[in-house]
């Protein structure tokens, strides 16, 4: 299921304390479909539906997802990175099996 890496843990409580929202879950979702694969989303969620939602606890956080979206975020990462082109949340996920070709996306890489 979705795995959060130590650093991603740490900045999201970090960022739940600063906003006061220590209560509230993690939704994962699948935003939709590029050239370069499955693309997510996160967003910060306190209505949670019983009938639709798949709820897991990882490292302390509670993370939602639409239980159809389950088989989509299987072996996704969540991730917190901080270098030269930026720093924020990222989702990996090696089996969604996405791939860009200099055909299918004009020629590079999304």
């Amino acid at each position: 299921m979705v795995e959060v890496t130590d650093k991603a843990a740490a900045e999201l409580k970090s960022l739940l304390e600063e906003q006061n929202k220590q209560d509230v879950a993690l939704r994962v979702f699948i935003a939709g479909m590029s050239c370069c694969g499955v693309q997510y989303g996160m967003s910060l969620e306190d209505e949670i539906s019983e009938d639709h939602d798949l709820i897991v606890e990882n490292k302390g956080l509670k993370i939602v997802m639409n239980k159809d979206d389950a088989d989509g975020l299987s072996n996704a990462k969540i991730d917190y990175v901080d270098g030269p082109s930026g720093k924020g949340f990222v989702i990996d996920n090696p089996s969604s099996g996405g791939g860009c070709s200099s055909s299918s996306c004009g020629g590079g890489c999304c």
